[in-house]
C-alpha cells in the first residue's frame, strides 16, 4: 500500500501519470468544447455561491480576496492537496459526460 501514498506526486515528464493539473488540461484539450463550457460554467457557478455565502456570512464590506490570499498562504499544503483533488474531480466530470 505504500505506493498509493505517492499518488499525488508530480512528474511532468512522466507521459502515463502527470500531475491532476497537467491531466485536467490535457482533458480539457481533447474534449467537446460545449462539454467543457458546461463543466467551466458549473465550476464559476458554484465559485459563485461559495462567494455570496461567505459575503452574507461576513457583511458587505467583507474583503473575501484578502481572506482567501491569507489562508491560502498560511495552508499551502492543505490548498495544493485540494487542488489535486478538484483538478482530478472536474477531469472526472468532463470524461463521465464524453462517455454519454
Amino acid at each position: 500500500m505504500s505506493y498509493m501514498k505517492d499518488w499525488f506526486t508530480e512528474d511532468e515528464d512522466d507521459i502515463f501519470m502527470g500531475s491532476p493539473k497537467s491531466k485536467f488540461f490535457d482533458i480539457v484539450q481533447q474534449a467537446s468544447e460545449d462539454v467543457v463550457q458546461d463543466e467551466i460554467d458549473k465550476i464559476i457557478e458554484k465559485f459563485a455561491v461559495m462567494e455570496i455565502l461567505l459575503s452574507k456570512e461576513h457583511g458587505e464590506h467583507f474583503d473575501i480576496d484578502k481572506m482567501l490570499y491569507q489562508y491560502a498562504f498560511e495552508n499551502s499544503d492543505e490548498v495544493e492537496k485540494m487542488k489535486k483533488g478538484l483538478y482530478m474531480e472536474f477531469a472526472g466530470e468532463i470524461i463521465c459526460r464524453l462517455d454519454s
